[in-house]
């Protein structure tokens, strides 16, 4: 019962929290589901019915002569894959444990670690569910040519990392206003099956209409995206710079509210939800 505390480095410190890290990632990975190929088979399918269902809006309004030149419905997916990934770090950074939580009640555990295994178990998901819809419809449909996949995948990263900023925002304000942060995380995620741009190309819309969509990182990830994976398209009314600047300055409030939050918690907080 007691025992004394053992010195440890920075170092050692670091790994401790890393491994703490790897350990809740693979338990909220675990949660939504008990059998991890059962979870990972309802994102593709998640994933399959938004392509399927935009190519059929698409074919039935005759609006795929709006789309770029090259395999359709990879740019259908190059859009669908990013407004994911982003609805679903928002999604899981909103959902992740609080200081009010059980598992706070464990020593080494905190609220850091919860966002961030929550994050990262997201990220995790997504990129699993990526690879494997691309592999599949490349060796079963037609054999797809991404121009620089790497740095389209960094977009990919970028609409996680933009929506983790998002949702530590709304984590932040959770305690304070419930009912309205979980309202504002619905609207925002709808607003984006618009706002994202997924839907068309920017460099064929007139300014005044750029003007409603631009200020979403969503949007600019996107169309960056487009960008990097077929070889005539340049995008023109995007920037990389945008999204990252804006991530970065919701990352910085939201840790700053978070950490006043997490110094006036209650567990009444915990009681009322």
């Amino acid at each position: 019962m007691f025992q004394p505390r053992a010195r440890r480095s920075s170092f050692q410190s670091a790994l401790s929290i890393l491994e703490l890290i790897y350990h809740a990632t693979v338990r909220n990975v675990r949660k939504s589901h008990g059998n991890a190929v059962v979870g990972l088979a309802m994102s593709i399918m998640q994933t399959v019915i938004l392509v399927a269902v935009f190519w059929l809006m698409f074919s039935v309004l005759g609006l795929r002569g709006s789309a770029i030149r090259g395999d359709f419905l990879l740019y259908i997916m190059s859009g669908i894959f990013l407004f994911l990934t982003h609805n679903k770090a928002v999604s899981a950074v909103l959902g992740s444990e609080g200081p009010t939580s059980p598992m706070m009640q464990h020593a080494p555990m905190n609220t850091t670690i919860a966002i961030a295994s929550a994050a990262l178990g997201c990220l995790y998901i997504q990129t699993l569910a990526l690879f494997v819809v691309l592999f599949v419809y490349d060796v079963a449909v037609k054999q797809i040519e991404i121009l620089h996949p790497i740095a389209a995948y960094g977009m990919v990263l970028l609409a996680w990392f933009s929506g983790c900023a998002v949702g530590l925002v709304l984590l932040a304000l959770k305690p304070w206003l419930p009912n309205v942060v979980t309202i504002a995380a619905q609207i925002y995620t709808r607003a984006n099956m618009i706002t994202s741009g997924k839907m068309f190309v920017a460099n064929t819309m007139p300014t005044y209409i750029l003007a409603m969509f631009d200020w979403n990182p969503l949007f600019h990830c996107i169309d960056q995206a487009r960008g990097f994976v077929f070889v005539n398209y340049n995008p023109h009314y995007s920037s990389i710079t945008y999204p990252v600047v804006l991530s970065l300055v919701l990352i910085m409030i939201g840790m700053m509210g978070e950490f006043y939050t997490r110094r006036q918690a209650s567990r009444s907080w915990a009681a009322g939800r």
